[in-house]
């Protein structure tokens, strides 16, 4: 999305937000919501857990409810035949919040043709689009499945189990966005916005659309729109995203992925958390595929215009054997 359309929708937000007297209330983050204390959090790892739904073998998780019913209802809603993508572009230097870039060159440019060659050393860090496999993160020494880490992921042989091929068919399933900063009547959240299930109601209420088994929950709160306005910031100290109490909610309607521009919310409250507790939760114990740093901007954009809010979305990782993860380019189409 070009900068001069970025702006045109901040300017956009912040003349509904001024007619809306939402500015300084939606611009303030909310800190009332109770906390997910630590034993809750440890219930809810037993209490809410997928291990085992899908059999003892399993590693595609929620990733099951994406069935060829579900692949042929998405496809259902593409009516135009527009396309959008949903990562960021790739960046050759480092930054606030990309200390780790791609390292890309030219190994041949001649009147004949040209070849280069590229390598993403951190797959999983705040610069790179990616989707998580379950072999990424672990709870008390197992992933996904309830599956032991030890043996089945190591230096030498890298996720024996749980990698990224597990999915390299890809993902098509039906897409939904819940854009909170459009809700609320500014351009982008406050860092240290909590994301409520209040919050995710009141979208549905307002658009009539509701995510469900299977589909793709994406969830904006304008990190893209922030850094055009502001500049480059460190998303690990300033960001929005799905307040912990989110996590049953997650559990009840079943989704199979979740993708959002940040993985957690900062700065946190006294007590809370770490803040990727629900990234890891999610990924771990309920077996969704993770969507990590995508930019939902121009998906906002194309949304509110056609004010259509679900689409078919296409997740294709790089089948990169015994890998935890993999850069991906997602294309939402209208």
């Amino acid at each position: 999305m070009s900068n001069s359309k970025r702006i045109a929708w901040s300017m956009a937000c912040g003349a509904l937000a001024v007619a809306t007297g939402l500015v300084s209330s939606a611009q303030q983050p909310d800190t009332s919501a109770p906390l997910v204390s630590a034993e809750q959090f440890e219930r809810w790892q037993t209490e809410l857990s997928n291990w085992g739904r899908w059999g003892p073998d399993d590693e595609l998780g929620a990733a099951n409810l994406i069935t060829a019913a579900k692949r042929a209802e998405a496809a259902g809603l593409v009516n135009e035949g527009f396309t959008v993508s949903l990562s960021s572009t790739a960046q050759k230097y480092e930054s606030l919040d990309n200390p780790c870039p791609i390292e890309w060159s030219m190994v041949r440019a001649t009147r004949t043709g040209a070849s280069d060659t590229v390598a993403y050393p951190c797959i999983h860090g705040p610069g790179t689009t990616h989707l998580d496999a379950f072999a990424h993160v672990f709870f008390g020494g197992k992933m996904w499945n309830g599956y032991d880490v030890d043996g089945l992921v190591t230096m030498e042989d890298g996720a024996t189990r749980n990698s990224i091929m597990a999915v390299k068919d890809g993902l098509v399933t039906r897409g939904v966005l819940y854009d909170i900063p459009r809700l609320k009547g500014v351009p982008y959240l406050e860092p240290g916005t909590r994301i409520t299930v209040a919050d995710l109601e009141a979208w549905e209420a307002r658009t009539g659309v509701r995510v469900g088994p299977g589909d793709a929950f994406l969830v904006r709160w304008g990190r893209w729109l922030r850094q055009d306005d502001i500049g480059p910031f460190d998303t690990g100290r300033e960001a929005a995203g799905l307040d912990n109490n989110v996590i049953p909610w997650l559990r009840e309607r079943d989704v199979a992925i979740a993708g959002w521009e940040t993985p957690g919310y900062a700065p946190q409250p006294d007590g809370d958390l770490t803040r990727t507790a629900l990234h890891n939760f999610a990924l771990t114990i309920l077996g969704i595929q993770i969507l990590d740093r995508a930019d939902f901007q121009a998906l906002a954009t194309a949304a509110a215009e056609r004010e259509r809010w679900e689409f078919m979305v296409t997740i294709a990782p790089l089948p990169i054997p015994n890998g935890t993860g993999s850069p991906v380019n997602p294309i939402a189409m209208f």
